[in-house]
């Protein structure tokens, strides 16, 4: 649905995107991830037609350039800073926003439903709260049911009954064929929404792939967590002296350690032979949080 080739954007001295190329399938959610100053921002722009760059665009196939219109009226766009009319109420807001689409047949009662604001369908907006105005702000992004969705913080100001609904919606968005290109600062929320991430830094693109192929390039090792009827400083001390095992910590009666796979075995047996009582023990994978931190690290 989305293909960038070589694209740049220099802002007189600086170069907020240095040459980045990636493509995003049709139906896919795909996040872009980064410090500030990455460049999110400015390529979402480009591809919304709203700066002048260098390289190549393609939406659905078409030269974003040759087909600026037709583009457009593909794509529903919720930026990270959502503004409407104070004087409009929900209903009207929308009735303007579908007017400017030129779209006639819109069911804007069952849009509101959709988000939960039909009971708030003929309050102004002025009195909404954020997170309300960023609900709105999501109905107004699906007017006119677009193949392509531009989400940039999508959950900024919602509660958490509030984000787990829009998750939800980008979920079900993506499953009827929707491809959806996200920008957030939660990376449980993209970990969890996400079929790929790119990470940018400094204008570059650092790493690109799956949460879980980018695991394993990086060597982010999972975590062992294994809860005892007690902790000793010998336990400690032994796990910590066992190959492949590093970053041991304690917190109450539990003991967390990062090590490859083949060596839980040989962590709880020692624990075990140190006097230890293992109550439960689990795997917890390697966050997105943890792979960001180590690309951007590496990459300063």
């Amino acid at each position: 649905m989305i293909s960038i080739k070589n694209l740049r954007k220099e802002y007189g001295t600086v170069t907020a995107v240095d040459g980045i190329s990636f493509e995003v399938k049709r139906g896919e959610v795909f996040a872009l991830l980064g410090p500030n100053g990455a460049g999110k921002t400015t390529t979402i722009k480009a591809i919304l037609g709203l700066i002048q760059y260098e390289g190549d665009i393609f939406i659905d196939g078409m030269n974003a350039r040759e087909n600026e219109k037709r583009i457009k009226k593909m794509i529903g766009y919720l930026p990270e800073k959502v503004a409407f009319y104070d004087n409009l109420t929900a209903l009207q807001t929308l009735q303007f926003y579908a007017e400017l689409k030129g779209i006639h047949d819109a069911d804007l009662p069952a849009l509101l439903k959709e988000v939960n604001l039909e009971r708030d369908a003929n309050r102004k907006v002025g009195g909404f709260s954020k997170g309300m105005v960023q609900r709105l702000g999501l109905a107004q992004s699906l007017l006119g049911t677009p193949e392509l969705l531009i989400l940039d913080e999508p959950t900024t100001g919602l509660d958490a009954l509030g984000a787990f609904e829009v998750r939800t919606k980008i979920r079900e968005l993506s499953e009827q064929g929707n491809t959806i290109l996200l920008s957030s600062h939660i990376l449980s929320e993209v970990q969890e929404l996400s079929h790929r991430v790119a990470i940018l830094n400094k204008g570059s693109i650092v790493a690109i792939d799956t949460v879980e192929n980018l695991s394993k390039k990086l060597d982010v090792q999972p975590k062992l967590r294994i809860e005892l009827e007690h902790v000793s400083d010998e336990m400690v001390q032994q796990v910590s002296a066992l190959d492949g095992v590093r970053d041991v910590t304690v917190e109450g009666n539990v003991i967390e350690a990062i090590c490859p796979p083949n060596a839980k075995l040989s962590i709880i047996k020692t624990l075990e032979e140190a006097g230890g009582t293992v109550v439960d023990f689990k795997t917890v994978e390697p966050s997105l949080e943890e792979i960001f931190i180590k690309v951007v690290k590496d990459h300063v």
